[in-house]
């Protein structure tokens, strides 16, 4: 049995010269191992401010480059540096299309990399994900000035991932022109990864217009309400972003646009199977409310949409640019207006189909006031056509239908409505025309056209108009009916029948503005003849003024007369005046009686073919050709006289009294105006039963006589004759 140790050895002490020696060993190995740790803090802090602040060198840059593109981003990077937050960061990304990398897509100012360290140092896949943080992404515009504002995505915030064959993007965030953009969804990138179609570079250029384009039309916006949200939530194949799946939705509140201000805006949209589809578009301003849907497809290039409308439409065309088209318009309250429509594409030369409705209430356009406008519309690019058309005016109202097509063109009207209401709207012509009417009340006109174009020379159509009380060029007619005819490019007055105190006119005329002249076919007419004639022409005035009827004559016209300057006015007029005409003639008025007689007026003379009246109990007849120009105003005449009472002739032109006596004879003569001095002619003269030598034809005569023999020259003789001859007025 082995002994039993109550107390344990103890080992032995080293020596003391062993210990100083481990001690000193010891010591020096510390102080070694911080001496190395401090160098290698302060070897990190160096590399962490050198790779922070200098950056990687070009082959990491590289390496992040060829990683990006197996992810199917093709992009560039400016600096590399490490962030001793957020891990390696790429300095002034820039993105660019896999075909073309002359323009870069967007500019990125920084991004962060999630790296797999592990993977990169087994030569893998290592980029895990990326993350952007408050940067600035800049799109290119479509040209190359770069002084030009571009278009920028502020204050962007962005994660993406990479899973396999895939790219996932959490949540995207960033202020578009003043509009904040949410983005979420994944795209599949798989490791096979074409596209189906590459994008050339002017498609590129025109898309960076668009965008760019959109961007200075956000930047005319003010969002007092704040900035508006868009919402975008997608998914798809990279290689076929076409067929992506894309859901989107925008809202916002006060959004101001010059003096237009919409105060609550929601939009949502799908784009799905190459079909996009706007299935909400709404939003509210002052006047009241917009709301429509819209649906496009890709495949088949066609599309449809609807839309109801009560907002301030011309304030809101105002603010985009467009004024012009409503500018003479102005509104105390919104139209409502209703469309629906389609179109197709898919043709070199694109249709559209729009149908709808409009009404307005309380408004003016060109400064004429109407009560309410209303209408049916359709047109598909070609043909429009205006339905049920309704004008109301406080003088009354205007219905109207209207179709234009190729080679086809309609009109109905029925209009009680003042016309020059529409003065405003007319032409010039048509202005200076409408402004020689007055209506006190408003005529009633209806009318149906039908043409091969909107070219009135192309118009045929009949219809009727009347009308009560009016003024035409400052002669008042107290009523008037006819039926109208259009043809040619004229208007004709069919069954025409005017009426005014003193009698009334029938017949027809042609209104033809194509060559400038009214023509006129049985006018017959009992009315005073200088009001008439300034219905037919008011230059022909002073053609008339001359002649003035006791009571207004019996006329019957028929001809032309231009106006414009033409030069083919050929107007026939006979003439039958029972209770006779005065006329100035050398200086004192003829008094005819039962005047009748045939006129040919054209454009500078007055011809009297053949005038037969009475003048002092005698019978006249006469031709003239009077000329009625102001740089030449000549006339000759043929007058034949049978009959006429002598005293009553000597004592209007000489103040000569004599007993009794009847004067007959012809006188051809010629003069300018009514200067007597001017006339020249030659005529014979009979004079019976009177005191022939106390004539003044005879007069030297009648003294002689009386002295040889007493009482001779006053003899009452039974004829006498003589020739005679004037010139200069002697």
């Amino acid at each position: 049995m082995p002994p039993i140790l109550l107390d344990p050895p103890k080992p032995k002490r080293a020596s003391r010269s062993l210990y100083r020696r481990w001690n000193w060993r010891r010591q020096l190995v510390a102080s070694g191992l911080r001496l190395i740790s401090l160098a290698f803090f302060v070897l990190l802090l160096w590399a962490g401010w050198y790779l922070a602040n200098k950056g990687f060198g070009r082959e990491w840059r590289t390496k992040v480059v060829e990683e990006l593109r197996k992810r199917g981003i093709e992009a560039s990077v400016r600096r590399l540096t490490l962030d001793p937050f957020r891990g390696l960061v790429a300095q002034d990304l820039r993105i660019y299309d896999p075909k073309l990398r002359e323009t870069p897509l967007v500019s990125i100012s920084e991004v962060a990399l999630d790296l797999n360290y592990a993977a990169l140092l087994h030569q893998q896949p290592f980029l895990n994900g990326i993350d952007v943080r408050d940067a600035d992404v800049i799109f290119p515009g479509p040209d190359t000035d770069s002084k030009a504002p571009r278009a920028q995505l502020k204050q962007f915030r962005a994660h993406v991932y990479f899973p396999p064959d895939q790219i996932y993007i959490s949540q995207a965030e960033g202020f578009f022109c003043g509009v904040r953009v949410s983005a979420t969804g994944h795209l599949i990138k798989r490791a096979d990864y074409k596209p189906d179609r590459i994008v050339s570079d002017e498609e590129s250029r025109r898309r960076m217009a668009l965008l760019q384009r959109v961007a200075a039309e956000l930047g005319r916006f003010t969002f007092a309400g704040g900035p508006p949200s868009l919402q975008v939530k997608f998914s798809g194949d990279a290689s076929q972003p076409e067929k992506a799946r894309i859901e989107a939705s925008l809202s916002g509140e006060r959004v101001q646009r010059g003096a237009y201000e919409v105060k609550a805006f929601n939009a949502t949209g799908e784009w799905a199977r190459e079909t996009f589809n706007l299935t909400q578009c709404e939003w509210t301003d002052n006047g009241g409310r917009f709301s429509g849907r819209a649906t496009w497809s890709a495949e088949t290039k066609k599309g449809d949409f609807q839309a109801h409308s009560s907002i301030h439409a011309k304030q809101l065309l105002d603010a985009f640019g467009f004024g012009d088209v409503m500018a003479d318009a102005v509104f105390t309250t919104p139209p409502i207006v209703e469309l629906s429509g389609s179109g197709n594409f898919a043709q070199a030369t694109p249709r559209l189909n729009v149908i709808g409705r409009v009404e307005a209430e309380n408004f003016s356009f060109k400064t004429v006031p109407m009560l309410n406008a209303s209408a049916d519309f359709a047109w598909d690019g070609g043909r429009t056509m205006l339905r049920e058309v309704r004008l109301r005016h406080s003088s009354g109202e205007l219905l109207a239908d209207y179709l234009d097509a190729p080679g086809d063109f309609r009109l109905n009207i029925d209009s009680s409505l003042n016309p020059a209401v529409l003065r405003p709207l007319a032409d010039r012509g048509l202005q200076e025309f409408l402004g020689e009417w007055e209506w006190p009340r408003p005529p009633a006109v209806r009318l149906k056209i039908h043409g091969t174009s909107r070219d009135p020379r192309s118009w045929i159509g009949d219809g009727t108009v009347a009308v009560q009380r009016t003024r035409f060029r400052g002669v008042w007619m107290n009523s008037g009916k006819a039926e109208i005819h259009l043809a040619d490019g004229a208007v004709t007055f069919n069954d025409l029948h005017v009426t005014r105190d003193e009698g009334a006119a029938t017949g027809s005329f042609t209104y033809d503005p194509v060559h400038h002249e009214v023509r006129l076919e049985n006018v017959r007419t009992s009315l005073r003849p200088t009001d008439a004639i300034n219905w037919i022409e008011p230059k022909l005035f002073k053609v008339v003024a001359p002649y003035k009827f006791q009571s207004p004559p019996t006329l019957l016209a028929n001809g032309v007369v231009q106006y414009h300057g033409g030069k083919n006015t050929r107007l026939q007029i006979a003439l039958d005046a029972p209770a006779g005409l005065e006329y100035f003639f050398l200086g004192k008025t003829l008094p005819f009686e039962r005047v009748h007689g045939d006129l040919l007026i054209t454009d500078d003379r007055v011809q009297l073919q053949l005038v037969e009246g009475t003048l002092f109990d005698g019978a006249v007849k006469g031709t003239a050709d009077i000329s009625v120009a102001k740089e030449n105003p000549h006339y000759r005449a043929s007058v034949a006289v049978d009959g006429v009472d002598f005293p009553g002739l000597t004592d209007l032109y000489f103040k000569y009294e004599t007993a009794r006596g009847e004067l007959s004879g012809t006188y051809d003569f010629e003069g300018i105006g009514n200067d007597a001095r001017t006339m020249h002619g030659t005529g014979k003269i009979r004079v019976a039963n009177g005191d022939v030598f106390a004539i003044p034809v005879f007069g030297p005569l009648s003294g002689v006589l009386s002295a040889i023999i007493p009482g001779a020259g006053y003899s009452v003789a039974k004829q006498a004759t003589a020739s005679f001859t004037i010139k200069a007025g002697v």
